[in-house]
């Protein structure tokens, strides 16, 4: 099997690079190391194509891929490594296109620039993969590749309880018993806000949050025995007044990766970010895999 990572000369890429990386010492995976260049406009005339300029763009990309190649032979992964040019308008659609062409499983790529380090920043690229997607998008923190693990040791998966909830556990279980490491299911319970200030009171919520622990407990109990037999699996509930600081209340391992599930309203097999979704990934503390919806059966 392959996995692509979409690889640009920057902090991005390097970032991309250290969880690829991560990934296939773990799973032994073949890797793809991908370029996407702007390609050419279409025009009616041919010979109108700027054909100097299309030939600065991939000469940019082929050396792009050399500083890659340089990166990867010095970490020595021991897997095949290929390198691929594509040309394509959009970043992200181009890397899906390259998914395609090589019957990839996932794609992985780094966080926007502009993000808080250690955090996941959805860009331009990532965005286009988010909302559309047929593998699972791996996104890596910024600046991952500063201090990059040298063994994945964790996979957490956000749990709710849905089908793709569950599609995501079952996937996420078989990743686990591969790769012979723990298995996390986390519930957040995100606090309401919309009594403070009223005549309620702060403990007007308690006996709701009361309950709500008890059957998210009870629904992390039944999940924990989906998981195959001979995983180590544990659970987790986190409370707080926002996703992050819910996922701020948990420990984490940096060589650990949060599995989220998309959204149901999304196209079937396509990855879908629904408004919750998007809140984890953008706050996660540590590398984030997106699955499309029906992940287990493709």
């Amino acid at each position: 099997m392959r996995i692509v990572v979409g690889y640009v000369p920057d902090r991005r890429g390097e970032d991309a690079l250290a969880l690829a990386a991560l990934l296939v010492r773990a799973t032994g995976w073949e890797l793809v190391v991908a370029n996407v260049h702007p390609s050419a406009w279409p025009v009616h005339d041919r010979g109108a194509v700027d054909a100097e300029w299309m030939n600065y763009l991939v000469s940019e990309a082929k050396a792009a891929l050399d500083r890659a190649r340089t990166i990867l032979d010095r970490w020595d992964l021991q897997v095949p490594v290929d390198y691929v040019v594509h040309g394509h308008r959009n970043s992200g659609r181009g890397l899906a296109e390259v998914v395609e062409q090589v019957n990839g499983v996932g794609v992985v790529i780094g966080s926007n620039p502009e993000a808080r380090g250690g955090r996941v920043g959805v860009g331009s690229t990532a965005d286009q993969l988010l909302h559309g997607a047929s593998v699972p998008v791996l996104l890596a923190t910024n600046g991952f590749a500063d201090h990059p693990p040298a063994l994945l040791t964790r996979y957490s998966v956000a749990y709710l309880g849905t089908p793709e909830s569950r599609s995501a556990l079952a996937l996420a279980s078989l990743a686990s018993g591969e790769a012979g490491i723990p298995l996390r299911l986390l519930t957040l319970i995100i606090r309401s806000t919309k009594f403070y200030g009223s005549r309620l009171g702060f403990a007007a919520e308690e006996p709701v949050l009361a309950a709500l622990r008890k059957q998210m407990a009870a629904d992390l109990a039944e999940a924990r025995t989906q998981a195959p037999s001979g995983i180590d699996v544990t659970t987790e509930i986190a409370e707080g007044d926002d996703v992050e600081q819910a996922l701020s209340s948990l420990r984490w391992d940096p060589a650990e990766i949060l599995v989220c599930a998309s959204s149901r309203l999304g196209p079937l097999r396509r990855v879908f970010l629904g408004d919750m979704s998007l809140k984890i990934v953008r706050t996660s503390p540590v590398p984030v895999a997106v699955l499309p919806r029906a992940a287990v059966g493709q």
